[in-house]
């Protein structure tokens, strides 16, 4: 029987960190996972079609620092800052809405910006958000797995997606391989199947190898098709 393991998990603690990270905090890990699920299945739902890829949470005893890696920081930020400062009004209002902790033993009470402030400054609870860009867009799987969702949702071709994309990627220098997996009701038929396409390897068990995982799922007339993308970028060294 085969065990399928997440590329990500598989590697934690050797090549990768954990998404979600805690210093000095005690006593608080049920309130706090809660409050990082909750939070991060809100950004991901708001930020959709802003090709974000990755959402960090790191937590203190009075701060919480969300930083959100995107290839179109401006879409987020907008001008002079207003988007930023608004996606953190509305992280706030979240936060208070469900009673979930920002960091620290205070937990969120009113819903208003102004309130959430105040809460801030009365209980020295920080909420900072870091938009990060990210600057091969092309050789990040959760980006190139939103760019053939979108490419589906405009009703294109599968297969000349799939094939333009995969032609993009390998065009980076540090991609060794990449494989892609479109799964749901392709090409208006009426049986859902699976379309396959791959190029170069794709080292799943190498524990030191660079295997960047990401899924999607495009919403079609016909119903939802589900995009798996993988990307080799090489093995890693340990730094001497």
């Amino acid at each position: 029987m085969t065990h399928i393991v997440h590329p990500y998990s598989h590697r934690l603690g050797i090549i990768r960190d954990w998404k979600s990270r805690w210093f000095g905090v005690k006593n608080k890990y049920k309130e706090f996972l809660k409050s990082d699920v909750l939070l991060r299945g809100y950004l991901e739902k708001k930020l959709r079609g802003n090709y974000v890829s990755n959402i960090e949470m790191e937590r203190g005893e009075k701060i919480l620092r969300i930083i959100i890696e995107t290839s179109r920081p401006g879409m987020i930020i907008g001008r002079s800052g207003d988007g930023a400062v608004k996606l953190k009004n509305d992280i706030l209002k979240f936060l208070a809405k469900n009673k979930l902790s920002s960091g620290g033993p205070a937990t969120a009470t009113r819903a208003t910006p102004k309130a959430s402030a105040r809460r801030e400054a009365k209980t020295g609870e920080e909420v900072k958000v870091d938009i990060k860009e990210i600057r091969s867009p092309e050789s990040n799987a959760a980006i190139v797995a939103q760019m053939i969702g979108d490419g589906l949702e405009k009703r294109l071709p599968f297969r000349r997606v799939v094939k333009q994309m995969l032609e993009k990627v390998m065009a980076n220098r540090d991609v060794k391989g990449v494989r892609i997996i479109l799964s749901g009701i392709l090409g208006g038929n009426s049986m859902a199947r699976t379309e396959m396409i791959k190029k170069g390897r794709v080292p799943l068990q190498t524990f030191r190898a660079d295997v960047d995982y990401a899924q999607y799922t495009a919403r079609l007339p016909l119903g939802a098709v589900g995009v798996k993308v993988w990307i080799y970028k090489g093995e890693v060294f340990s730094k001497k």
